[in-house]
């Protein structure tokens, strides 16, 4: 009946909890940890969504019993809480994905002129750093209005204390049971919806990453070529034409 063990909440630089990317100084350093992090973020979104999943089918599993009985069982409704509290990570940990994504998008930009320059291939010029946020917006107040129609406010979830607090109070009787199972419901299908959108995202942004690390890399390629090329090239000849004469 378990919803399945937590994603780890961390991915190093993806999720921002290791190296911040303002603290990578050497630009080498900072494309390869990108390169590395995107591949990371992409995997542990996926598992994200997949908890998400099971969140969702097994909410709906106690929503159905709670139908037939006056109130589901304390160590039942124990499981109800563990689940909920991990959908409150789920949120946190796409909140905190966007923010670091978005962040490599500003950075890439400020020191890297080649990349500011595929701006361009999203729509009305916006950044990636942009449209990050206006996901997370979109997240949050969707989460808001979900708990809003419960008589909850996004404060309440916003903290393991705060969510734990207010599904005890909720477990007092068997409507405070159900509009919980509700809520968790609906945010759980909302979060699948939700990190599939982020993997769309992450997935655009990592194509435009690659095709300009790939372009970076053949200018390199083609400048050392030219270097190894002068360099081993063959001396003009210095012998024949007329002997330098001294005159008084």
């Amino acid at each position: 009946m378990a919803a399945g063990a937590a994603v780890p909440a961390n991915a190093g630089t993806a999720t921002g909890a290791a190296t911040e990317w303002t603290q990578v100084l050497n630009n080498g350093e900072l494309v390869a940890l990108v390169g590395k992090s995107g591949e990371q973020i992409q995997n542990q979104l996926t598992q994200i969504s997949q908890l998400a999943q099971q969140i969702e089918t097994q909410l709906n599993i106690y929503q159905n019993l709670l139908q037939n009985t006056a109130t589901l069982p304390s160590h039942m409704w124990g499981q109800v809480e563990s689940d909920l509290n991990q959908l409150r990570s789920i949120v946190d940990q796409g909140q905190s994905i966007s923010f670091s994504m978005g962040n490599a998008d500003d950075v890439l930009q400020q020191r890297f002129q080649s990349y500011s320059s595929l701006r361009t291939n999203l729509p009305d010029n916006a950044s990636f750093s942009t449209t990050y946020q206006s996901w997370s917006d979109t997240n949050r107040d969707t989460i808001a209005s979900t708990l809003k129609a419960a008589s909850l406010t996004a404060d309440q979830f916003d903290s393991e204390e705060g969510t734990m607090s207010s599904l005890r109070s909720m477990s007092e009787t068997a409507d405070g049971q159900m509009k919980a199972l509700q809520v968790g419901h609906e945010i759980a299908a909302q979060q699948v919806a939700q990190m599939q959108k982020l993997r769309g995202l992450v997935s655009q942004q990592m194509t435009m990453m690659g095709t300009w690390l790939q372009t970076e890399q053949t200018d390199k390629d083609l400048a050392q070529a030219r270097r190894e090329k002068f360099f081993s090239g063959t001396a003009p000849s210095t012998s024949g034409g007329e002997k330098m004469k001294v005159e008084w």
